[in-house]
């Protein structure tokens, strides 16, 4: 069996996405593993846009009830943090994560001069960049990208998604998506993509550099999914999208295969028309599915190595729509789960509901220094290389 070039490309799903895939042999080669403690991070991503007033809310704020008449969650229902602020009432995990000390949440980060468009918000929050920028790699790949540079043991990202986001693609490295190990294994060993990779002979270059990542991707999957059953949780997670990713996620973490970066999306949090519903349903989604992970970390002696961190490409205005919504904003909140915290509970000021820009609110800590933050102290990279220029260092972990 001989293909060429354009037979290739018709291969099927598999091999196309190979083609986005790193070298992953290294990576996962066997033996390559990692001891106890290895640092994780296991990022949310609210896609869609997030409301952060209806999530972190502000119960003593007259503007806000002002603001949003119909959609305001109202004190006596949130869940109260400190007498001013309050966590959205479907948010119960998190409020015991709060108050054990295992929950951080910084308030108004965004960036300079803010795009309100799905695709361009989250291409600047997934590339890192300046919003006049426009840079086509991500920060977790440009990570991988500086983290080992020819080193024997280099890490991996996972995303579990069809997908892999921008955010984990770099100039030579990239993460792996996937939506679950054992349809990867299953897929990989499919008869078709063996007699090709079993049938290849030398040819043009472009061609073998494909048959190769194709290799690559056979070896990694069969390699995540047997290394994923070493350890299968036996916490019981929901039966959700969320709940199973991230009781994969736990999986992989107590395999202990040498991957630092986690990535996982929900959503849409788009609430143009009647909000409150719509991210109650979301935030239920992910408060059982994280209540399930966190008890799991925890009974397993992990939790002290992983960082859960969630973002949204932006928040929702001020005001409330004629819809019972809210339409695109600016800055937002970021919740921080771990054992590993040294700043706990709100790390910074509500958002100031008197100050804002033509109804939207003003960001006052720049998301650039958060990933900084997590590059240099959780994940002990070079954040400046991977970033481009030095930004501030928070003091949260």
């Amino acid at each position: 069996m001989y293909f060429k070039r354009r037979e290739f490309f018709q291969v099927g799903s598999l091999a196309t996405a190979s083609l986005m895939l790193p070298k992953f042999l290294k990576a996962f080669e066997k033996g390559n593993m990692v001891p106890p403690g290895n640092k994780v991070v296991v990022v949310i991503q609210f896609s869609g846009g997030n409301d952060g007033l209806n999530t972190v809310i502000p119960i003593t704020n007259d503007i806000y009830y002002k603001e949003r008449p119909r959609i305001s969650i109202a004190k006596s229902e949130a869940l109260n943090l400190n007498g001013d602020a309050a966590l959205n009432p479907a948010l119960t995990a998190f409020k015991d994560l709060y108050d054990d000390g295992s929950l951080a949440i910084i308030n108004s980060v965004g960036y300079p001069n803010p795009d309100r468009s799905h695709f361009r918000s989250m291409d600047i929050w997934h590339s890192a960049s300046d919003s006049k920028d426009y840079v086509y790699t991500g920060w977790l790949g440009r990570y991988l990208d500086h983290q080992c540079a020819g080193c024997d043991k280099p890490t991996q990202a996972l995303e579990i998604d069809d997908v892999l986001s921008l955010a984990l693609k770099g100039e030579k490295e990239n993460g792996l998506a996937f939506t679950d190990p054992r349809r990867l294994y299953s897929s990989s060993n499919e008869r078709y993509y063996k007699a090709i990779e079993n049938s290849h002979q030398p040819t043009e270059e472009t061609v073998d550099y494909l048959y190769k990542t194709m290799s690559e991707t056979l070896s990694s999957a069969d390699y995540i999914f047997k290394q994923s059953k070493l350890n299968p949780t036996s916490t019981i997670y929901p039966a959700t999208a969320l709940g199973k990713n991230l009781k994969t996620i736990a999986s992989l973490i107590m395999s202990d295969i040498n991957t630092k970066v986690y990535y996982v999306s929900l959503g849409s949090f788009d609430t143009h028309v009647n909000q409150e519903a719509q991210q109650k349903r979301l935030f239920t989604e992910l408060n059982d599915a994280v209540k399930a992970f966190t008890s799991d970390m925890k009974k397993n002696g992990r939790f002290d190595d992983v960082l859960m961190m969630t973002f949204s490409e932006f928040g929702r205005r001020v005001a409330q729509n004629a819809s019972n919504g809210t339409d695109h904003g600016t800055a937002n909140n970021m919740f921080f789960v771990g054992g590993g915290l040294k700043q706990k509970g709100l790390i910074n000021e509500m958002p100031n509901l008197k100050d804002l820009n033509d109804g939207d609110l003003k960001h006052t800590v720049d998301f650039k220094n958060v990933y900084a933050t997590v590059l240099n102290k959780w994940l002990g990279s070079d954040d400046k290389q991977i970033l481009g220029k030095q930004y501030e260092h928070l003091k949260f972990i």
